[in-house]
């Protein structure tokens, strides 16, 4: 693996993550609360928090595999982090521009081109048929989804 290559892999992990856990969380949250500065605040949290999470996970995964270099291991790292920052970042536009139900709506299907999109990708460079590919990871962000907001409305409707 060369540092290219470790950037690459630093740019699907982040991306990937932030579009999932960003569309849960916010889901989860509408469900639950149905408050757009709520949303914005979490999705500047996870922007700063999961990022740098993200990045330090993906860092010490690089060094406990003792195959990398110093400089795979940075391109990895601050690939994840640039990535995540922006994919999480980038939903804040909808918050910030429409009604709550309408960002609702209009992140999914953000989530959902950047996840088909990426899998697309993905699935080109390794030979494979990307409709499957692209199925498979639609349905594990569906899931995702479908599950926070239920948990969503369980603690709307538990503790309200």
């Amino acid at each position: 693996m060369n540092v290219r290559e470790s950037f690459r892999e630093g740019v699907n992990f982040g991306l990937t993550s932030g579009v999932i856990t960003t569309l849960g969380l916010m889901v989860g949250l509408h469900s639950g609360t149905h408050s757009t500065a709520v949303i914005i605040g979490a999705i500047i949290t996870i922007a700063i928090a999961d990022a740098l999470s993200d990045a330090l996970g993906i860092h010490v995964h690089e060094e406990s595999e003792n195959v990398h270099t110093a400089d795979q291991i940075w391109a990895a790292t601050l690939a994840t982090l640039l990535a995540k920052l922006l994919v999480v970042g980038s939903f804040l536009v909808p918050f910030l521009t429409l009604q709550l139900t309408q960002a609702i709506m209009v992140s999914l299907v953000w989530g959902g081109v950047v996840l088909a999109v990426l899998s697309y990708r993905l699935a080109r460079a390794q030979g494979k048929h990307p409709g499957k590919v692209i199925a498979e990871h639609l349905l594990i962000a569906g899931l995702v989804v479908s599950i926070t907001h239920a948990v969503g409305n369980w603690v709307g409707q538990t503790f309200q």
